[in-house]
């Protein structure tokens, strides 16, 4: 138990004391937020609606699919999980420590979002706060499995920023972030229930605010919460304690296997 409080406090502490971190846990998204907040709402009044749930989700997304897959890799790549097999550290403990440190911080930027885009930009409060707050916990255990899923299968550091770009860049434009879902043209608004934003602004919405859905909110919930479980499993099974160790359990593309279950809302949709 003592090392692992170790563990936690000195990867707490990394995510305000390395510039990366910090940059990608507080400076982007806060500073991304004011930018927002500032300058679409004016352009876009109804980005009101939406400021709370969609920078709460960007932020999480932030924190967890840009900040961690990066540090991950660079501890396989530099024997660093090696020496903790060594020392008699599980495999566990390297994959969940960082993504509990990552989630607080990720939720207390949030809070500051959630906190003062009221003041700040006029935006609309949910009608059920708690609500809002299940909904941000279950996206943050979603993007954390996601984020530590691809610092698993992640061949090298530029393969990060691959995969964490194909889930970052289409959520910022067809998840119903910046414009509801409802809004995209037929033929697109199918492929955006491959990416777990949609579901999380769903839920926000049915759930937080008690508005109309293209999905049953509790359903878009539970898919968003079978993702970050199937993600997290795969993470563990795939992962590998040293870089240049060619033998796996698995091969890396059998991530993608955490698909099936935003396949499955797709479908029922």
């Amino acid at each position: 138990m003592t090392a692992f409080v170790y563990h936690f406090t000195y990867e707490f502490k990394k995510g305000i004391r390395n510039p990366s971190l910090l940059l990608m846990n507080y400076l982007f998204p806060i500073g991304f937020y004011l930018f927002m907040g500032a300058i679409f709402t004016q352009i876009y009044p109804g980005f009101n609606l939406v400021i709370i749930p969609a920078m709460i989700t960007l932020t999480i997304m932030t924190n967890t699919i840009l900040g961690m897959p990066g540090p991950l890799v660079e501890a396989r790549e530099e024997g660093i999980f090696r020496s903790y097999k060594i020392n008699g550290i599980p495999a566990g403990s390297i994959l969940s420590i960082p993504a509990i440190a990552t989630v607080i911080h990720a939720l207390i930027a949030s809070l500051l979002v959630a906190l003062t885009a009221g003041p700040l930009f006029k935006g609309v409060a949910p009608s059920q706060w708690g609500n809002l707050a299940v909904v941000a916990l279950v996206t943050a255990f979603t993007y954390s499995g996601l984020g530590t899923l691809i610092g698993v299968v992640a061949a090298n550091s530029r393969g990060t920023v691959l995969w964490s770009q194909l889930i970052f860049l289409p959520s910022m434009l067809i998840s119903g972030m910046v414009m509801p879902l409802s809004t995209l043209p037929a033929s697109v608004r199918p492929f955006s229930f491959l990416l777990p934003t949609s579901y999380s602004m769903q839920a926000f919405s049915g759930l937080a605010y008690q508005q109309d859905t293209l999905i049953n909110p509790w359903t878009a919930l539970m898919i968003l919460g079978v993702t970050g479980l199937v993600a997290y499993v795969l993470a563990g099974y795939l992962f590998n304690w040293d870089s240049r160790n060619n033998a796996r359990r698995g091969h890396p593309l059998l991530g993608l296997l955490v698909l099936v279950p935003m396949l499955t809302g797709m479908l029922i949709k």
